[in-house]
């Protein structure tokens, strides 16, 4: 007899629980505040995996079960959707590893620019990212510093644990970079990549030259508390104010090979602002959820919102259309970064041959590609797609998807 399931192991409760559950009160209480943006992300987590989307039959070959497996909405902001879409991307990325230890810094907006950036999120994003890679390259290429051209990827996190809105780049860089003429490759001291101080200042002068520029180039809109800053003259005072306080940079521990860095990237680059693991609780009334307070060393707690704010929560981190959260720069900017590399592995396997060190452990040449069909969960025999299951939308065999894909 033929026994058919749906597909196991979902969370108990999940954002497309609460965006179901409270989502069209939500929708009608900020009728007017409400974007594009944010109407078509909450459409999509309430419809990924769903009849909603159609999908496919997979039966065993080996047992005979038969489960449902409905399509991905394959939006970026959907906590469902970002397993595939990490896999491909860091099978795409293990070529691009050097076999050296690399580091990790971490450059974040003061609160102040993070209003500011929330309401000019696709101009002040891309601030970001140029700023930070402009820090890193200028102070590693001073000859008193590195003395070289460095490279790296940029991930942007707008997020902290309790949702607030808190903007910040996560940088990983090779320990090292090209000399000037690029004829040798210069490593960097064991375990210190770059001062983080001077990277500070750096990093802020030229956040606030580019905010400046945008500015006076009529780029950015204020609007509600922020309103004044509309007039040059509020403009140029908060400036003034925001270069007088210290702004962070962050420098972690370097990672002990390729290997680690992949792993460490596989969590990073395609996070969505909460998991639905960390969800716990979900009733009329409130939304509760796990985090951890830095403040107190990491301490997990558990925090009640309404979820109203909740989802207001969420939403803060939607994206722009079209916007990249995932970058690269120096010697790894897309334009020239395969022959970049391949003069950074030359160079380095030179070297090696020159001074007889033991080589590092080599950068896995088979990527971790993404199972082409799943495992039964009864047997573990391979699940092949026997039918196509039409989403509920259909009107006629040609109509497409409502949802647009989302992924970049």
């Amino acid at each position: 007899m033929m026994r058919v399931m749906a597909r196991p192991n979902r969370p108990a409760i999940e954002i497309s629980d609460i965006l179901r559950q409270h989502g069209d009160a939500y929708r009608r209480d900020h009728a007017g505040h409400l974007g594009r943006v944010e109407r078509r992300v909450m459409s999509a987590i309430v419809a990924c995996r769903t009849e909603a989307l159609g999908g496919h039959l997979e039966a065993c070959d080996d047992c005979g079960l038969t489960r449902i497996a409905y399509n991905s909405c394959r939006n970026r902001h959907c906590p469902k959707c970002q397993g595939r879409a990490r896999a491909e991307w860091l099978a795409a990325r293990q070529a691009d590893l050097l076999p050296i230890p690399y580091f990790h810094l971490v450059f974040t907006l003061p609160t102040p620019v993070a209003a500011i950036a929330f309401q000019n999120k696709a101009i002040v994003y891309a601030i970001l990212f140029k700023a930070a890679a402009e820090a890193i390259s200028t102070l590693a290429a001073n000859p008193r510093r590195l003395g070289a051209e460095v490279g790296g990827v940029a991930v942007l996190h707008t997020w902290g644990q309790a949702l607030t809105h808190h903007p910040h780049i996560h940088c990983v860089v090779p320990g090292g970079g090209l000399s000037p003429d690029g004829t040798r490759w210069i490593a960097s001291r064991p375990n210190f990549f770059l001062a983080v101080k001077p990277l500070a200042r750096l990093f802020r002068a030229a956040f606030l030259k580019r905010l400046t520029a945008a500015f006076n180039a009529g780029a950015l809109h204020f609007f509600g508390d922020l309103a004044f800053l509309a007039r040059p003259d509020a403009f140029a005072g908060c400036i003034t104010a925001t270069r007088r306080i210290n702004w962070v940079v962050y420098a972690k521990r370097p990672f002990g090979g390729p290997a680690q860095v992949l792993a460490y990237l596989g969590r990073y680059t395609h996070r969505v602002a909460i998991a639905n693991s960390r969800i716990i609780a979900l009733d009329d009334h409130h939304v509760a959820f796990n985090w951890k307070d830095y403040r107190q060393n990491g301490a997990t707690k558990i925090m009640r919102l309404k979820p109203d704010e909740f989802i207001r929560r969420f939403l803060l981190h939607t994206l722009p259309d079209g916007f990249h959260r995932i970058r690269h720069f120096g010697f790894m900017a897309n334009r020239h970064r395969a022959a970049k590399l391949a003069l950074c592995r030359f160079l380095l396997e030179r070297e090696q041959a020159t001074t007889n060190s033991v080589a590092p452990p080599p950068v896995s040449s088979d990527p971790q590609t993404p199972a082409e069909h799943p495992a039964c969960p009864d047997c573990g025999g391979v699940m092949r797609i026997i039918a196509r299951v039409p989403h509920s939308f259909d009107r006629s065999s040609s109509r497409t998807s409502p949802f647009r894909c989302d992924t970049s």
